[in-house]
């Protein structure tokens, strides 16, 4: 019998359970904000699934249908299927919350519903000698509670400021994991160095180690964690249903990029950039260089991206296939239309409607949910519209 990847075995499972449990579920507690949104593709609507969240910075969604959310706080939440109030978690470790440190990112194993897979990933702001460090644990999901935590990686070098941590987490089709690290705002061209982790993407194994097939193992210069580099801060990560990883990364002042994540890639930072120094506003670096990758897609304005899905439910028709992008200081949702590599179409479907966008995730029911960076953020459910 040809045994299914991590990804599909996930993908399959939680359907299956979710349209089950969907069926079967009470009347939804969501507080309906738009009845109708119409946009060049289709038209959907926007549901308030649940609010009182304190700067929330990523959703993922249990098989029985409850969601988990993550406060910058340190806080994670659990919030049922059909909204409310969250209810909040204890066992995680302590964060540091200087500036945009925190609780960040979280993620299911692939194969979450396994007993013995029953992990949840996180990444978070690591408090340090000498300021703090972006690191990945996991925690054992046990049924209403969290149990043993486990500490699977951190970066090499802790430091200050408070800022530029990266930390999304995205699962490859082979079961390994990329996250992402920033260039912790402080050295931009740590970006570039091979004996640091900062400014790339990293890829790990479950259990936190670097896979052999990575592309500098053996190169005594290079970590071997490091899957891309010249990365300035990327908050927006996604595995294609394809097995490409596609991520959106924040420029200075503008120059917020969508790339295509290639394995031994370096993608310029702060060599190369479409952006401008914050101060002066004159333009940093080259807009290109031999031997470094050119973005795939320059966002107008300051965009501020922070969440990236692609939407993989039937139910959202020509939708089918294209990524999303959240925008925080933008406040807008962006539609991404890809072929051959490059974007065809955009369209911006909203536009100051919820506010702060920090997460987009494609739900297993059928659904796309957003989250909102406030001091009293939300949880918002996008469905197509009748």
């Amino acid at each position: 019998m040809r045994r299914l990847s991590a990804y599909v075995f996930r993908q399959r499972w939680l359907t299956a359970v979710l349209f089950g449990l969907f069926a079967s579920a009470p009347v939804s507690a969501a507080e309906m904000i738009e009845e109708r949104v119409e946009t060049d593709q289709l038209a959907f609507s926007i549901e308030k699934v649940a609010g009182g969240l304190e700067n929330p910075w990523s959703v993922a969604v249990l098989p029985d249908g409850r969601f988990l959310v993550s406060e910058r706080s340190g806080q994670l939440n659990v919030i049922d299927a059909d909204g409310g109030e969250p209810r909040a978690l204890d066992g995680l470790p302590e964060v540091s919350q200087r500036g945009q440190g925190g609780l960040l990112d979280i993620a299911l194993h692939p194969q979450f519903g396994d007993d013995d897979h029953d992990w949840i990933y996180f990444t978070w702001s690591e408090p340090a000698e000498g300021g703090s460090r972006s690191a990945l644990s996991r925690v054992k999901w046990q049924g209403d509670q969290l149990g043993d935590v486990e500490h699977l990686f951190a970066q090499d070098r802790a430091s200050s400021p408070g800022r530029h941590y990266g930390s999304r987490i995205a699962w490859l089709p082979d079961g390994t994991l990329l996250m992402s690290i920033g260039d912790r705002g402080q050295e931009p061209t740590r970006a570039q160095a091979d004996d640091d982790h900062a400014g790339s993407t990293l890829r790990l194994t479950d259990t936190g180690d670097a896979p052999d097939d990575n592309p500098f193992v053996g190169d005594a210069s290079t970590l071997d964690e490091i899957y891309t580099q010249g990365n300035r801060n990327i908050q927006g990560m996604v595995v294609r249903q394809d097995g490409e990883a596609w991520a959106t990364e924040h420029g200075p002042r503008t120059g917020d990029e969508l790339n295509r994540l290639m394995a031994g890639e370096n993608y310029g930072w702060p060599e190369v950039s479409r952006g401008n120094d914050y101060a002066t506003n004159e333009p940093i670096g080259e807009t290109s260089k031999p031997g470094m990758v050119d973005p795939v897609y320059v966002f107008e304005g300051r965009f501020a991206p922070s969440g990236l899905a692609e939407v993989t439910s039937r139910a959202f028709g020509d939708w089918q296939g294209q990524l999303l992008a959240g925008g925080l200081s933008s406040e807008q949702l962006v539609r991404l239309h890809i072929e051959d590599n490059q974007v065809a179409s955009h369209e911006i479907i909203l536009d100051g409607e919820i506010g702060r966008i920090r997460d987009v995730h494609q739900g297993p029911d059928e659904a796309i949910y957003l989250l909102t960076d406030a001091a009293n953020g939300g949880l918002y459910r996008l469905r197509p519209a009748d």
